[in-house]
């Protein structure tokens, strides 16, 4: 018997709402790794780094793809081998594998950009105990499949990415005047922009760890006034709507 005309065909809208139940937890994920639950500016997880890199735009954003790449390695190897890891012991055997995932890193940094490996010096060994990434390997990826294990620990690192680079571009050009500074170290050919006059005599607080403080809070109290505007909206407009 044919489908009632003026109705959909009950295949296409259950392959449809099939679809988009398989879609969601996907925007979940990579929405709740770069704004609901941002490591930077709602965790607060991983000070150390984001205060301490964040004093130029090359510095914060090597050292935040540095972290996306550890974190998706370590979630899709503990993912696959959570059903293997006791769980008495399944923190040493994370740490371990994290280890051996920054050492990598650590290597391929000393190998291929050795300038950079310099400025960064401790800070890619010590994305070992950063806690952002035991965290998400404890709170996500030992508990759910590889591929959205996977890309939940590009989306938390993408999070980090925007809160370093941001706080490195604004820091670097009201502490210099110049944005990109160091770009030399990556790519030889390339120089730092001159973003404000030459005779700028910078602001040497923006780069001193005081200015990685404010500028930090600056964002956090952004983020929350961006998320108070958004519920005003939502709960004006049903009382719109009524009148």
């Amino acid at each position: 018997m044919s489908e009632p005309p003026g109705q959909p065909d009950s295949d296409t809208t259950a392959s449809t709402a099939t679809a988009a139940a398989v879609q969601a937890p996907w925007r979940d994920i990579a929405w709740n790794g770069v704004w609901t639950q941002n490591t930077g500016i709602v965790q607060i997880l991983g000070l150390c780094p984001i205060l301490a890199i964040s004093n130029s735009f090359v510095n914060a954003v090597s050292l935040g793809l540095a972290t996306i790449l550890v974190m998706a390695l370590a979630n899709v190897a503990i993912s696959l081998l959570r059903n293997l890891i006791p769980y008495e012991i399944r923190i040493p055997v994370f740490i371990l594998i994290i280890a051996a995932l920054v050492t990598v890193v650590d290597l391929a940094f000393n190998a291929w950009l050795h300038s950079l490996y310099l400025v960064l010096g401790i800070f890619i060994p010590l994305i070992v105990t950063n806690c952002i990434v035991l965290a998400r390997v404890e709170a996500f990826a030992a508990k759910n499949a590889p591929l959205e294990s996977t890309l939940d620990g590009i989306a938390m690192g993408v999070g980090l990415l925007l809160v370093l680079a941001i706080l490195g571009g604004v820091r670097e050009i009201i502490g210099t005047g110049q944005l990109l500074g160091g770009i030399d170290m990556i790519f030889p050919a390339l120089k730092p922009l001159q973003v404000l006059p030459p005779d700028y005599p910078g602001f040497l607080a923006a780069i001193l760890p005081p200015g990685a403080f404010i500028f930090l809070g600056l964002l956090i109290a952004a983020k929350n006034w961006i998320e108070a505007r958004a519920a005003a909206r939502v709960s004006h407009g049903p009382a719109a709507a009524a009148r």
